[in-house]
C-alpha cells in the first residue's frame, strides 16, 4: 500500500470535460481496479473503478449499505438524505420497502405511460417553438419533462416544481457548502412531503404517495419517518438524474455530428443509443462515485484484500469507461447498445425507475429529432457552465437555437 502522503485524494477535481474521467481517475484506473483513497475528512475508502469489481460491490451482499448507518457512525455527504430510506437498507428491510412500490414500476405499467409522456414531450416542444431563440433547454425541456412525470406518479402538484427543485439543488449541490444549508433543504422538503401526506389522508388519490400512506396507515408496513423519507427519495431520484442525463446526452451528441445524423436518419437506433449515452455520460463525473458500502467480512476485490468493516465506493462513472468491458470506451457509438452498463446500479439497489428513465429519454429524443432536426447549441461548448462539486453533473443552462421548418 502507498504511504498516507501518497494516498490519492478523493473526490477528484472536476474534469475539463464532463464526458470522460479526468487525469487523476485515469491514472488510478491504469494501475489497479481497486485503490485506497483519502476523503476530505482524512478518512479512507476503497474505490472500485474496474467494471467487474464495481459490479461485484453493487450485487454482492457482502458489501452492505445498512452497516454504514449503525448507531454512532458519522454521517457524510448524502448520508442524511439516505438515512431511514430504501437507500440505506439491506434485505430483508430493503425488500419490505421495495415491494410497496414495485407494482408501480413494472415494465407493463411503465409502457402504459408512453402515450402521455410522448404528448408531454410534444407540448414542451410546442412551447419552445412559440418562445424566444435562443432558449435554455434545461428550463424549457430537460427539467420539466421528468419533473412533471414524477409529480404525476407521486401525486405532487405540478405548480410546486420550482420549490422542490430548489430544495433538491441545495441537497445535491456543492459538497463544500455549509452542511446546515443542506440539512435545512432536507427539512424543508421533508416538511412539504409531510403536509402532502396529511392532505392525501384526507383525500386519497390514484398516486404513489396515497398508496404508501395507505400501506402505513392500514397495514403498518412502514413507519411515518420511512414514509416521508421514501417519498423524498422517490421525488428527487425521479427527475434530477434523468434531467441531467438528457441535457448532457444532447450536448454529447452535438460533439459528434455523425452520430447525431445516424439517429436522425434511423430513429430505430434511439433505444440502443439511450443505453450508449447512459454509459458514456459521466453523471457522477465530479468523482463522487455511487453510494458506498461496508464490508461484512474480509473480501478479495480485484486482487486486493479488504478487511471487514471497511468502506468501498463503487465508481460507476469510471466503470462504464473500463476498456476491459467496453471496446474503445471513449468513442460514442449510438449503435453500440451496451446493455451491461452500470448507470442504474445493480443488485438489490438497481434503480427502481430505470425503465421510466429509459422511456422518458427515448421519447425526448424522438420528439426533438423529428420536430427540431436543426436543434443545436447557441454558444460554444467552452462557454457552458457546470455546477462544481455537485453529487450529479449539472449544467447551469444549455442555450439552444434551431432553424425554422
Amino acid at each position: 500500500m502507498p504511504a498516507q502522503s501518497e494516498t490519492p485524494r478523493f473526490p477528484f477535481p472536476f474534469p475539463s470535460s464532463p464526458y470522460e474521467p479526468g487525469p487523476e481517475a485515469r491514472e488510478i484506473m491504469g494501475k489497479c481496479p481497486v485503490t485506497k483513497v483519502r476523503l476530505p475528512d482524512d478518512s479512507t475508502t476503497w474505490l472500485a473503478t474496474g467494471f467487474a469489481e464495481t459490479r461485484e460491490v453493487l450485487v454482492d451482499q457482502r458489501y452492505s449499505r445498512q452497516l454504514l448507518y449503525a448507531p454512532g457512525r458519522e454521517r457524510r455527504g448524502l448520508d442524511e438524505l439516505a438515512e431511514g430510506s430504501i437507500l440505506a437498507l439491506d434485505p430483508p428491510e430493503h425488500s419490505r420497502l421495495r415491494k410497496l412500490v414495485a407494482a408501480a414500476f413494472t415494465a407493463r405499467r411503465i409502457q402504459s405511460l408512453q402515450p402521455g409522456i410522448a404528448a408531454l414531450v410534444d407540448d414542451l416542444i410546442t412551447g419552445m417553438l412559440a418562445g424566444p431563440r435562443p432558449t435554455d433547454l434545461v428550463q424549457a425541456f430537460s427539467l420539466p419533462l421528468p419533473s412533471k412525470v414524477i409529480c404525476l406518479l407521486l401525486g405532487v402538484p405540478d405548480e410546486d416544481t420550482a420549490q422542490f427543485h430548489a430544495w433538491s439543488t441545495a441537497m445535491l449541490g456543492d459538497a463544500s457548502q455549509d452542511q446546515d444549508e443542506r440539512m435545512a433543504a432536507l427539512a424543508g422538503l421533508g416538511g412539504y412531503i409531510a403536509e402532502l401526506i396529511t392532505a392525501k389522508r384526507a383525500e386519497p388519490a390514484d398516486d404513489l404517495i396515497s398508496l404508501l400512506t395507505d400501506a402505513r396507515d392500514s397495514e403498518g408496513k412502514l413507519s411515518e419517518f420511512e414514509l416521508i423519507r421514501f417519498c423524498v427519495v422517490l421525488l428527487i431520484a425521479g427527475y434530477e438524474t434523468t434531467a441531467n442525463v438528457l441535457t448532457l446526452s444532447l450536448a454529447a451528441l452535438w460533439r459528434y455530428p455523425e452520430q447525431l445524423r445516424r439517429l436522425r436518419d434511423d430513429p430505430g437506433l434511439i433505444p440502443g443509443a439511450v443505453e450508449e449515452l447512459l454509459r458514456y455520460v459521466n453523471l457522477l463525473s465530479a468523482g463522487t462515485g455511487a453510494l458506498p458500502r461496508m464490508t461484512r467480512e474480509e473480501v478479495c476485490l480485484g486482487g486486493v484484500t479488504i478487511p471487514a468493516g471497511e468502506t468501498v465506493t463503487p465508481a460507476v462513472n469510471f466503470a462504464n469507461w473500463d476498456p476491459a468491458a467496453f471496446e474503445d470506451p471513449a468513442r460514442l457509438d449510438v449503435g453500440r447498445a451496451p446493455k451491461s452498463h452500470l448507470a442504474f446500479g445493480g443488485g438489490v439497489h438497481h434503480c427502481l425507475g430505470a425503465q421510466l428513465a429509459r422511456l422518458e429519454l427515448q421519447e425526448a429524443f424522438r420528439g426533438l429529432l423529428s420536430r427540431l432536426p436543426g436543434l443545436r447549441m447557441a454558444v460554444p461548448e467552452s462557454e457552458l457552465e457546470y455546477r462544481q462539486n455537485n453529487a450529479v453533473t449539472s449544467m447551469r443552462a444549455l442555450p439552444v437555437t434551431w432553424d425554422d421548418a
